[in-house]
């Protein structure tokens, strides 16, 4: 991998600085400590239970291929299918893997953030006590994230970029609006439903273990998030007005554009500079980012007619965006299929530690013989 300063493109590892957005709203006390909603306790409990500890639950001591961090299948480089991929010598290949892993993984490490600054804010804005609860776990949720990604950016892949401009707009949108529903549905139905998507390509198709692991880890925890959101939006949007439910179909509807037109990598691109204009027009037309794009709307679209965010205007909004069919799709049994196959990955992941610890142990006795 080249290196930073060198003639090849820069790894960006000199991240700094702050962002400050102004934001409004109240923060809520409530007194009715007796009001409970039983689904919204059950989330808060496995919230609890399914705390877990990026320093220990992860095998930080795995080493990673320099020139492929993830174990990324060539098919969702978004240009290998591409005469340009063809040409490029595999130290290039080399290069590019390794900077799309840096991107995709500094995107997500910028996305927790959002998270974690949004969580905080729904403990402070949401009425009732029992959201209140939820949303303490979420955050400890996602400052973990933050912890772990960047401990991966910084020791397996090596190189970090800034956050886009289409994430920092969204970010900006949802932290600014003073309304708790519009926090909610920004982050735990719209850029949840991204992160959801993205990790589970990650968990699914990455042959890596420490990154197949790690993102069935965070997966799970993200389930839950975008099961709060909903069950915590569905009645309030049952009974919003006209006008009401008019401004955040529009907003939501704006955002699927923004996720679905405007996330090709345009930063890495012109980082690596193969062409960048030629590279963009690929990424755009590439079969990995459909796969990514069914992934993301197959978890956003069901979250919206979830929570009774479905009128005329929402279905015009996603039918023009061809999304409409993705509405079809159960959530809840892909959110059990997620919980169930982060599972399963953990007992993989532990069985593989275990086989691990077996063979040192056998070649330091065979040694000692």
């Amino acid at each position: 991998m080249r290196e930073a300063g060198s003639d090849g493109p820069e790894a960006l590892a000199g991240l700094a600085g702050s962002w400050a957005v102004p934001v409004g709203g109240e923060a809520l006390f409530t007194w009715d400590y007796d009001q409970r909603s039983e689904r919204l306790i059950s989330l808060y409990a496995k919230g609890k239970q399914r705390q877990w500890d990026a320093e220990t639950r992860l095998d930080w001591s795995h080493e990673t291929d320099p020139g492929d961090p993830l174990g990324m299948p060539d098919e969702l480089i978004w240009i290998a299918d591409s005469e340009l991929w063809d040409r490029l010598p595999e130290k290039e290949r080399s290069v590019v893997r390794t900077h799309t892993a840096g991107w995709m993984y500094s995107q997500f490490l910028h996305g927790e953030q959002g998270a974690l600054v949004c969580a905080a804010q729904v403990v402070r804005m949401v009425p009732d006590m029992d959201a209140k609860f939820y949303a303490s776990t979420q955050v400890m949720d996602e400052a973990r994230h933050v912890e772990a990604y960047d401990r991966y950016l910084r020791e397996k892949i090596g190189v970090r970029y800034p956050i886009t401009d289409s994430l920092q707009g969204l970010l900006d949108t949802i932290v600014r609006d003073a309304r708790w529903d519009f926090t909610y549905l920004g982050m735990q139905v719209l850029l949840e439903g991204l992160a959801l998507a993205s990790f589970s390509i990650q968990r699914d198709l990455m042959t890596d273990p420490l990154a197949k692991a790690f993102n069935a880890y965070v997966l799970e925890d993200e389930s839950r998030h975008v099961a709060f959101g909903q069950i915590a939006l569905r009645q309030y949007y049952q009974d919003l007005t006209e006008a009401e439910r008019r401004e955040r179909e529009e907003f939501a509807v704006e955002a699927c554009h923004v996720l679905s037109e405007r996330f090709a990598g345009e930063e890495l691109w012109r980082n690596l500079d193969y062409g960048a204009e030629e590279c963009i027009q690929l990424t755009r037309k590439s079969a990995a980012l459909r796969v990514f794009r069914y992934r993301l709307f197959s978890r956003i679209v069901p979250a919206l007619k979830s929570i009774n965010l479905f009128g005329p205007r929402m279905q015009e909004g996603l039918d023009q965006l061809r999304l409409l069919r993705f509405s079809t799709m159960d959530q809840d049994e892909i959110s059990a299929a997620d919980e169930a196959r982060a599972r399963e990955i953990e007992q993989e992941e532990l069985l593989r530690r275990s086989k691990q610890i077996e063979s040192t142990i056998a070649a330091a006795n065979g040694d000692a013989t």
